[in-house]
């Protein structure tokens, strides 16, 4: 497959997990051309800091389409050429400059998505907004890595960039119970991979300890279900394409609250 060059707007990056290939990797997205492109494996922590992006930041690099990945949208990029461009779209008007790049790629329920998938084999990547997000749900998850993984996280290939610290296991799983707007919706649990959920997680671990999980739970129980007009990014799984999991959040205040708020 030819390499080709492409500016990507990043929207989507997942809690890494250990890779053979590049010692771990994180499932990245975000949109080339007004298409949703998938980046993987990209490994994020291994990168030099000159290199790291944030989301709502364009990246240019070179990139070729994945050739042990049939999902359309799947690229593996050239992890030397990365060049992150200065500037994160704003967040002001209720994130309205991401809404004018995000939203034309929107679909209306992930019923709508499955069943395009179903019948056309695409797309693997989409948006949507849950009609009711019900709960989030916690569950206890392995503690640790298993040999296998822990092997994988120790390996380095000459030339490789050591992460500045190991991975951590994270031991829970979280996921969400929602509806989606389509009439025949019979409901979804559906596991949620957002690297800034994880990265939460950390923090109000190491700041409230056992307590962790009211100010977690504030977040992205509280906040995601009443306050903020919650979207999700969903993506299927290589190895299972034909589940989906929610791999990102979007979360702008709703035109109204926020407007409200203003006064």
């Amino acid at each position: 497959m030819p390499w080709e060059t492409k500016r990507v707007l990043i929207t989507v990056r997942t809690y890494p997990t250990p890779a053979r290939k590049s010692v771990e990797s994180s499932c990245t997205a975000g949109i080339c051309d007004g298409k949703w492109i998938r980046l993987f494996p990209m490994p994020y922590r291994q990168l030099k800091r000159n290199q790291k992006f944030s989301k709502y930041q364009y990246v240019e690099m070179r990139v070729q389409k994945a050739r042990n990945d049939q999902r359309v949208e799947s690229y593996n990029p050239d992890r030397e050429s990365i060049k992150p461009i200065p500037g994160v779209l704003p967040t002001d008007s209720q994130w309205e400059a991401r809404k004018k790049l995000i939203f034309p790629l929107k679909s209306s329920s992930l019923c709508e998505l499955q069943r395009i998938r179903d019948d056309r084999g695409e797309p693997t990547l989409g948006l949507f907004k849950p009609a009711k997000i019900k709960r989030l749900k916690i569950d206890a998850d392995t503690p640790d890595w298993t040999l296998d993984e822990k092997q994988a996280l120790q390996q380095m290939q000459m030339f490789e960039t050591e992460p500045p610290e190991e991975l951590e296991k994270i031991p829970f799983k979280f996921s969400y119970l929602f509806d989606c707007a389509d009439p025949a919706c019979g409901g979804h649990h559906m596991i949620c991979t957002d690297w800034e959920m994880s990265a939460l997680y950390r923090k109000v671990r190491q700041s409230h300890g056992d307590g962790w999980e009211a100010p977690f739970r504030q977040r992205y129980a509280d906040e995601i279900i009443n306050k903020f007009d919650t979207h999700f990014y969903v993506g299927t799984i290589h190895q299972h394409p034909g589940s989906w999991i929610i791999v990102g959040v979007f979360r702008p205040l709703p035109v109204v609250q926020a407007g409200l708020f203003q006064q």
